[in-house]
């Protein structure tokens, strides 16, 4: 309680102001302003608190005592002047508040225009009351009038609310201007609100819930209350949505509904569960691992070391999609362990599940990408080539020819001479063979069609033998096969068969060009009977028989005598 004693006029802002109880102070002419919950008080030099006022200050509390009158700072008379303090203020939710007025001489008390206290009238000494109100939810005006008239003169009022929770079930209101920020590398969301109203506010809760919950849970420390009016707060990693409110609490215990829910996505730094039930299973074409899906894998990875060696760890699959995999890579007869994780859609790798396999001595791998290429020159031949398979004890390759083995070689390319012809087609695969000797399947099959044909050209037309003294002249029409590449001239000669008959025995003489269309043979002119035929060979070396009933033959008696039998 401030005791005031008389001032200079000019002193006495500085004065009041330093005290704390009276904060400004302006002339009466001026208009003053406070700013709420600082009570305004008006100073009168009547009892009727008329007129206009000798001063306006602001005042923190009411608690004076004037003494035997005449307030400092401002001219009243000693006696019967009067106080008008008055102030507009937000009660929050409201609820039980206790008024406690004592004053010397009188005092009158009013919420919202309402007479609350009514102690007016001249005293001796100091007269006291206190009442209960309850004060609605929101914003209402309190006025304080005091009057002394003679003697003594002091006044003094408070208003408190009742915190007791046997009287006060009024539950504040819900915290308002609320919002949310949430930093993606801290991982921490950051609430702000306003301040309530409430003069009997305690404190604050934070709730948090999962957007796929209804149920509520609190955050922080489950008895004590946030006082101030932010909360920082870092919700698990897991990249789901999280709800927050708010809820103010007054000392009496009672909290408030729930303010507007605050969304938070946090983000993902969560892990799936590891991989459950791994299993590795030995097979032919590797090791093959399988396990149970994992809730939130988006994929999985699988590392592997041999067993019983210091060889690093290394990671040999990432991205499998399915819940199995095999590994090809395998060695024979090489143990391995090997550990499977999840990976979800974030990125986050979830703990290893290790299991042990060890891949058997099984046939490799079929060889792939086999191709064949025509590579005659002189010689009509076949070239093969393939890429071998990963398997490491593979020592040699067995190829196949139309289904028939044709030969083994210890590389990876073949070169096929065996009787290959024109016009026909060959069909050629390759296999692998192993240290154990076992075969691997058959590759895919490469196939190639000679060029050419197998069809002989026509029998060579015009075909004349005309004798000589120096030989026999063969002459004959120009073959029209399109692909001719030379003659061959024959001479037949005839010979006894034994059985009273004779046979024609033909032999070549000469190889010509195509461009040739006669020949001369040289023959001793021995008066001899033979036969001459000319055959056309085309490029694919195709040729009539000699045999051939399609052949013409010229027969020729050379000059000269034949010999005597």
């Amino acid at each position: 309680m401030l005791t005031r004693h008389r001032l200079s006029a000019l002193a006495t802002t500085a004065a009041l102001a330093a005290s704390g109880g009276l904060l400004t102070a302006t002339p009466a002419a001026a208009a003053v302003t406070c700013t709420s919950p600082v009570w305004k008080a008006e100073y009168f030099a009547n009892t009727t608190l008329t007129g206009t006022p000798k001063l306006t200050v602001c005042d923190s509390a009411i608690a004076e005592n004037y003494g035997l009158g005449d307030p400092p700072g401002v001219t009243l008379p000693k006696d019967n002047f009067s106080v008008r303090w008055s102030v507009t203020r937000d009660f929050g939710s409201g609820g039980p508040f206790t008024f406690a007025a004592e004053a010397q001489d009188g005092i009158r008390v009013t919420l919202d225009g309402v007479r609350r206290i009514d102690l007016w009238k001249n005293v001796s000494t100091t007269q006291k009351k206190t009442v209960n109100v309850t004060v609605p939810a929101g914003r209402h005006t309190v006025v304080v009038s005091y009057a002394t008239w003679t003697g003594a003169a002091n006044v003094k009022f408070g208003y408190a609310p009742v915190t007791s929770p046997t009287t006060d079930k009024v539950r504040p209101l819900a915290p308002a201007g609320a919002a949310v920020t949430y930093d993606r590398t801290l991982g921490r969301a950051t609430l702000k609100w306003a301040a309530n109203k409430e003069m009997d506010l305690a404190g604050y809760r934070v709730y948090r819930r999962l957007s796929t919950s209804a149920t509520w849970t609190k955050v922080g420390s489950a008895t004590s209350l946030v006082t101030a009016v932010s909360y920082a707060d870092s919700p698990p990693p897991t990249g789901q949505t999280y709800l927050y409110e708010l809820r103010a609490v007054d000392k009496a215990g009672n909290e408030s509904p729930g303010g507007p829910d605050l969304t938070v996505v946090s983000v993902d730094r969560t892990p799936t569960a590891a991989p459950a039930g791994v299993t590795a299973t030995d097979g032919a074409t590797g090791v093959v691992l399988a396990w149970r899906p994992v809730t939130g894998a988006a994929k999985y990875t699988v590392h592997r070391q041999r067993t019983g060696t210091t060889d690093p760890v290394s990671q040999v699959a990432t991205g499998v999609t399915a819940t199995t995999w095999k590994d090809t890579a395998a060695a024979e007869r090489t143990g391995y362990t090997y550990w499977v994780s999840a990976v979800d859609a974030a990125g986050n790798t979830s703990p290893r599940t290790a299991v042990s396999g060890t891949h058997g001595d099984y046939a490799p791998g079929a060889p792939k990408g086999l191709t064949v290429v025509d590579a005659s020159d002189a010689v009509r031949k076949h070239t093969l080539r393939w890429t071998a398979p990963a398997d490491t004890d593979v020592v040699s390759y067995n190829v196949y020819r139309n289904g028939s083995l044709l030969d083994s070689t210890s590389g990876t390319a073949h070169t096929d001479m065996q009787a290959v012809w024109h016009g026909t087609t060959y069909r050629y695969t390759v296999t692998a063979v192993d240290r154990a000797g076992h075969e691997s399947p058959a590759s895919a099959e490469a196939v190639i069609t000679t060029e050419g044909d197998l069809i002989a050209p026509a029998a060579v037309t015009g075909v004349r033998a005309t004798p000589r003294e120096d030989g026999v002249l063969v002459e004959w029409d120009a073959s029209t096969e399109p692909d001719l590449k030379r003659y061959e001239v024959y001479r037949a000669e005839r010979y006894d068969d034994g059985d009273g008959g004779f046979v024609w025995l033909a032999h070549r003489v000469q190889y010509l060009s195509k461009d040739a269309t006669s020949f001369l043979h040289p023959a001793d002119a021995d008066g001899e009977t033979v036969m001459y035929g000319v055959l056309a060979v085309d490029r694919w070396e195709n040729v009539l028989d000699v045999t051939d009933p399609s052949l013409n033959w010229a027969e020729v008696t050379e000059l000269g005598t034949p010999p005597a039998e």
